[in-house]
């Protein structure tokens, strides 16, 4: 005890030498540790979502990072603290899971994560699909393309009302606006993801949460996409096609400036305005001739 009391008056001596201040800092389980907003990111560790990660890490937002591999958002979280003065999270979930919206709300609640931005980003698609692919992995696409962008928007919906005003960015594609034969399941999915983001925007206009809809034309995050693109569209495919980072930065401004349908690139919104112009049956025709 006499110990205790020599240490507190040895402390106090040094503050009045010295001027030095005791700062507390909250415990990183219970609270945040700045006060800059937080973006959560469904499908952030790699390609668009971690581009979105960076446009998002630019502007001051922390960073909730979600993927099923550990390593990759490893990766991710030690990249953009380098490069930015952000606090990333990092969790490790299965977005096809029926429980994973209600666990990720429950850890942002128990955290007190001041979440301003949700972006639904998680997707699965490809060159196969419906007749190519078995049926539980096109339920798998359902899931994450789908049910996961439901699921979340509808969990953390609470939290993003105690920060209005407040931001949901779903990310469909070019794909969502007509069907295409050969990604028939895909297409449909981002369809219904475009459809429901048109009807939440308004749901919540008075809530001051602002909804958009990322819908993108090729992306080269993938050689296989890259090769895709160019054996069915050739020069044309080439020149609708964004870097991945451009795609992040034009998809995090247009939804802080409150823009509901985002496709980037010149090329890609022509094109995106003649498929939504055209009947549904005509694009699916122009899309079954080049191959898709």
């Amino acid at each position: 005890m006499i110990f205790s009391m020599y240490k507190k008056i040895q402390i106090i001596c040094m503050i009045l030498v010295t001027g030095c201040h005791f700062v507390t800092y909250a415990s990183p389980t219970n609270a945040p540790i700045n006060d800059f907003p937080y973006a959560l990111i469904a499908g952030g560790s790699k390609g668009i979502g971690y581009a979105i990660a960076e446009a998002l890490a630019k502007r001051n937002y922390n960073l909730i990072l979600i993927a099923r591999h550990e390593s990759s958002l490893k990766v991710a979280k030690q990249q953009l603290e380098k490069k930015y003065p952000i606090h990333v999270e990092i969790l490790v979930k299965d977005l096809s899971f029926e429980n994973t919206a209600q666990e990720i709300t429950h850890w942002c609640i128990e955290k007190k994560i001041p979440l301003k931005m949700l972006c639904n980003v998680a997707g699965f698609g490809g060159t196969h699909d419906f007749l190519t692919l078995p049926l539980d992995s096109l339920r798998y696409m359902i899931r994450l393309n789908l049910e996961s962008t439901v699921a979340l928007s509808m969990s953390l919906l609470p939290l993003l009302e105690q920060n209005t005003p407040a931001y949901i960015l779903n990310v469909a594609s070019m794909a969502g606006f007509a069907p295409i034969p050969v990604k028939n399941v895909y297409s449909a999915s981002k369809s219904a993801v475009v459809s429901f983001s048109y009807s939440l925007r308004y749901q919540l206009k008075d809530k001051h949460i602002s909804v958009s809809c990322l819908c993108p034309g090729p992306v080269f995050t993938k050689p296989s996409i890259e090769k895709d693109t160019k054996e069915k569209l050739g020069w044309f495919g080439e020149q609708l096609a964004v870097p991945v980072n451009r795609v992040g930065e034009i998809a995090v401004s247009k939804t802080l400036k409150g823009r509901m349908i985002i496709v980037p690139g010149t090329w890609a919104k022509i094109s995106s305005g003649v498929i939504r112009w055209l009947p549904q049956r005509w694009g699916t025709v122009m899309y079954y001739k080049l191959g898709g």
